[in-house]
C-alpha cells in the first residue's frame, strides 16, 4: 500500500545536531508533497516554537504541536485542539511545587503570553536559550497557578533527567492520575529532560490517528519517523514505524525499521525507501 501520510518528529530527527534541516531531507520532502504525499511535523514543540523550523522548508506541512495537543497549518489555520481542564492543571502545579523553578504553562494564544512562568531567568544554564529565542511570548504569574484563567493546552516542565522522572513518579502516583497524559523527551547525554501533561485522551499517536482518519488515510498508509519517548505512540500508530540510529535505546526494542542517524540524513533515507521507492534499503 502507498504511503499518503509522512510524520516527522523535529528534533532529533528532522533536524540534525546544528539544528538545520539538510538539504537532502527537504529534497526528500518536496519529492513526497510533489507526489501528493503530505507531510506532518508531529513534534513537542509548541505551533510559534515548530514555525521557524516548517519554513526552512518550502513544502506544504501540517503541524501536530504539543504533543498532539493541537494540529494547525503551516499558514495558520486551526484544524484540532484537545485543551487541558484548567482545574486539572491546578492540581498539577499543586502536587509538583519542589520544581516550579522548571514549571510553565502553555496556552493557545496569537503572540504574548503564550508561556507562562513564576520567574524568567534568562541567564538560567538550562533553560536561558529558550527562553532568549522565545521572550516575546513568555510572561510571568507569581503564583503560576494565578495565571489559569481559561484551559490551557499543557503544563510543561524542564529541568535534569533524575528531576523530571521524578515529576512523572509524582504525577504517577497522583490521584488524578486519569485525568492527565503525560509525554517525556530525554537527552541522557545533555542530562535535560522535558515533561509535558497534556489532555488525557491524548498523545503524538492519537491525533495523528485522528488526523488520519479525517483525512480518510488508513495507518497501513503511514510512514513514521522518530527518535524519542514521546514518539513510541505515533510509531507505534503508524504503518510503517521508522526510528534514528540515534534513537533512545527503548524505541530500538521494537523491531521497527531503522534509518541513519539525523546528522546523515536519516529522514531522507527513509523516505526515499518507503515513500518514494527510489532504494531497496536506506543508503
Amino acid at each position: 500500500m502507498a504511503v499518503r501520510l509522512i510524520a516527522l518528529d523535529i528534533d532529533g530527527t528532522l533536524l540534525n545536531s546544528s539544528f538545520e534541516v539538510s538539504a537532502r531531507n527537504r529534497a526528500a520532502i518536496a519529492d513526497a508533497t510533489g507526489r501528493g504525499i503530505e507531510v506532518a511535523l508531529v513534534t513537542g514543540r509548541r505551533y510559534d516554537f515548530a514555525l521557524p523550523v516548517a519554513q526552512l522548508i518550502d513544502s506544504p506541512l501540517t503541524m501536530i504541536v504539543n504533543n498532539g495537543a493541537m494540529v494547525r497549518s503551516k499558514n495558520g489555520v486551526t484544524y484540532l485542539r484537545h485543551l487541558l481542564d484548567k482545574e486539572t492543571a491546578r492540581l498539577v502545579l499543586q502536587c509538583t511545587e519542589p520544581w516550579r523553578e522548571g514549571a510553565a504553562v502553555v496556552f493557545d494564544r496569537p503572540r504574548a503570553n503564550q508561556v507562562i512562568l513564576e520567574r524568567i531567568d534568562l541567564n538560567d544554564p538550562l533553560r536561558g536559550g529558550y527562553y532568549s529565542r522565545n521572550r516575546r511570548f513568555l510572561a510571568e504569574c507569581n503564583p503560576l497557578q494565578n495565571c489559569l484563567d481559561e484551559d490551557p493546552l499543557q503544563v510543561m516542565f524542564t529541568g535534569g533527567v533524575t528531576a523530571m522522572r521524578a515529576v512523572e513518579s509524582t504525577l504517577l502516583d497522583a490521584h488524578f492520575r486519569a485525568q492527565i497524559a503525560m509525554a517525556i523527551t530525554v537527552y541522557e547525554d545533555k542530562d535535560f529532560a522535558m515533561l509535558d501533561v497534556i489532555n488525557p485522551r491524548i498523545s503524538k499517536g492519537t491525533t495523528l490517528a485522528e488526523w488520519a482518519a479525517m483525512q480518510g488515510i488508513e495507518r497501513e498508509e503511514i510512514l513514521a519517523i522518530g527518535d524519542n519517548h514521546n514518539d513510541e505512540a505515533m510509531l507505534s500508530f503508524a504503518g510503517i514505524p521508522v526510528v534514528m540510529a540515534n534513537s533512545v535505546p527503548e524505541l530500538k526494542t521494537h523491531g521497527w525499521h531503522e534509518t541513519h542517524s539525523n546528522d546523515d540524513d536519516g529522514v531522507a533515507a527513509a523516505i526515499e525507501r518507503f515513500a518514494l521507492r527510489e532504494a531497496t534499503e536506506c543508503a
